[in-house]
C-alpha cells in the first residue's frame, strides 16, 4: 500500500492536478446543469446546447492537462476563455459557481510549474578583479553574475 500512496503522490505532484480536478468540476457542473429537471431550470430550448458542449470542451481540458502536462499553458487559457464565456452562455455560468471553477483551475493550470532539477552546486558571486575573458566590457568585476533561467538581461 505504500508504494502505491508514493506512485499516487509522484504522479499527483508531477503534472496540474489541482487545477485539472477544478477544470473537470466546473465542466460536470456546467453540462450537468441544463440537464436538471423542469423545476430547477425553467425553460431549456436551444440555450442547453452550448452549456452541455462547453462543459465537455472543459471536461477535456481538464483531463488534457492530467494526462499531457506539457499542454497546461494552453489548456489554462482556453479553460479561462470558456469559463468566462460560460458566465454569458451557460445560465450565468452554472449559477457562477461553475464560472469560478473555471477560472480558478484555468489559473492553476497556467501557473503550475514542474520541479525544477536539483542544483549540483551554488553559484560563485565572488570575481577576481580583473575581468575574465567571458566578462563583457561593459560589466564590472564587482557586480554579481545574473542567473535567470529565463534568459532576462539585467
Amino acid at each position: 500500500m505504500l508504494l502505491s500512496r508514493r506512485r499516487w503522490r509522484r504522479w499527483r505532484r508531477g503534472r496540474p492536478f489541482w487545477g485539472g480536478l477544478f477544470t473537470i468540476l466546473a465542466g460536470v457542473w456546467i453540462c450537468v446543469l441544463p440537464l436538471a429537471p423542469l423545476k430547477i431550470m425553467l425553460q431549456q430550448g436551444v440555450a442547453g446546447i452550448p452549456s452541455v458542449l462547453m462543459g465537455i470542451v472543459m471536461i477535456v481540458l481538464g483531463l488534457t492537462a492530467w494526462f499531457s502536462p506539457a499542454q497546461r499553458g494552453l489548456a489554462g487559457v482556453l479553460t479561462t476563455l470558456i469559463a468566462t464565456a460560460a458566465l454569458v452562455l451557460s445560465n450565468l455560468g452554472g449559477f457562477l459557481i461553475g464560472t469560478l471553477l473555471g477560472i480558478l483551475g484555468g489559473g492553476l493550470m497556467f501557473a503550475w510549474q514542474p520541479y525544477a532539477a536539483a542544483r549540483s552546486a551554488a553559484p560563485s558571486t565572488e570575481r577576481s578583479a580583473a575581468p575574465s575573458p567571458t566578462t563583457s566590457p561593459m560589466e564590472s568585476p564587482t557586480t554579481p553574475a545574473h542567473h535567470d533561467p529565463q534568459g532576462a538581461q539585467p
